[in-house]
């Protein structure tokens, strides 16, 4: 009798831990954007100390953008989405090996911050496809 009382009288389906809204790439790409000027201040700076806290910075960035694009990635999109945008996981593979060793965490070349910003514009044009259906 106790379950009973206490069960739910109905079930809620969702397919994310909250609304949707929480949603935007536009998250990694302020990081990105962050990664990217590190890179610049980086290079016209002499200063030893200020271009190590430039690169501590830009690392630190590079792991949130990958964090964004995982919320993204793990979360919003769902199985229908990869099923209509068959390049969708090929996208967020690029996109986080970019903000990864191989891309910005592991390089100051600012041509690498504008690859994984493009890759992040790729994405966010798919996310804003997918919020308008």
């Amino acid at each position: 009798m106790f379950t009973r009382v206490f069960a739910p009288r109905q079930t809620a389906y969702a397919h994310c831990d909250l609304p949707c809204g929480i949603y935007d790439p536009a998250q990694a790409r302020i990081e990105a954007e962050s990664v990217k000027a590190c890179i610049q201040k980086y290079h016209g700076s002499e200063d030893p100390d200020f271009k190590a806290r430039a690169i501590r910075i830009k690392d630190d960035r590079s792991n949130l953008v990958k964090e964004h694009l995982w919320v993204l990635w793990t979360d919003y999109f769902k199985p229908p989405h990869f099923e209509k945008y068959p390049n969708l996981n090929e996208l967020f593979n690029q996109a986080t090996k970019l903000a990864g060793a191989g891309g910005t965490k592991g390089s100051t070349d600012v041509a690498v911050a504008d690859e994984l910003l493009a890759k992040i514009d790729e994405i966010a044009v798919i996310f804003w496809e997918t919020k308008a259906a």
